[in-house]
């Protein structure tokens, strides 16, 4: 088995339920992420990741305990989620197409800039560190942008909040296998920033190896969890998410 260390835990959800209507759509889940932690959830499409993300953001009503830093938060709300830094980049990415790369990145500061602290410029700076080819591409119109630099650019804008936690849903749709290294890599790198990283994704071999640990989430119910090195190489895994006889 792989050795995985033991991290101070950041968000703890525990048997976290989320409903539409009479539906369960999600069954009470326990889930961790450490701090300066890459955890991913897997699993097949309308298995409930996209509802547990949204729901430990604050967008779906849930049941069950949702912990940050040790602090529970009794009716998870948006506001009260990035009041704690915590940031969602939702799957639609839902840039302003019409604003300049850098107005996006200015507004994903706006909630530092209100509490009056000026640091959006050093924010800035930091963005284009990690993502260069946005600093090219300062001054132009979002919506001009390719699907790799629009992720980019939405990943950019939530980092200019300063999160604590990043929330990531599916961010290799639509992309092509190189950009989506790309961007994982990027992901990968978050984690020396101290960032923690809760990330949904379809593609499982990518998500597995960027991953520190992994939830695999079936029928809104977790089937398996563990070191991702350990599920990347596990049977069951292989053969219902990777492929028969995929390459590594």
């Amino acid at each position: 088995m792989s050795h995985v260390d033991v991290k101070p835990t950041l968000l703890d959800l525990q048997q976290f339920s989320v409903f539409y209507g009479e539906v369960e759509a999600v069954h009470q889940v326990h889930l961790t992420v450490g701090e300066g932690e890459i955890v991913t959830v897997i699993g097949p499409n309308g298995a409930g990741k996209t509802t547990l993300l949204s729901a430990a953001m604050g967008l779906l009503p849930s049941q069950g305990v949702l912990t940050l830093a040790g602090e529970r938060i009794e009716r998870p709300t948006v506001e009260a989620m990035v009041a704690r830094g915590v940031a969602l980049v939702p799957e639609k990415r839902e840039l302003f197409g019409e604003m300049s790369v850098e107005d996006n990145l200015l507004l994903g500061g706006f909630s530092r800039w209100r509490k009056g602290l000026k640091d959006q410029k050093q924010r800035m700076d930091e963005v284009f560190d990690i993502f260069p080819r946005l600093k090219e591409r300062r001054a132009q119109l979002s919506a001009t942008l390719s699907g790799g630099e629009r992720q980019m650019l939405a990943i950019g804008r939530a980092l200019m909040a300063r999160p604590r936690l990043l929330m990531l849903d599916e961010p290799s749709l639509g992309l092509a296998p190189l950009i989506v290294r790309e961007v994982l890599q990027v992901v990968s790198s978050l984690r020396d920033l101290g960032v923690s990283v809760l990330l949904v994704e379809q593609n499982a071999r990518a998500a597995l190896q960027v991953a520190d640990r992994a939830y695999v989430l079936e029928m809104g119910a977790v089937a398996l969890s563990g070191a991702a090195a350990d599920l990347l190489h596990d049977r069951r895994i292989i053969d219902t998410y990777l492929g028969l006889g995929a390459k590594h």
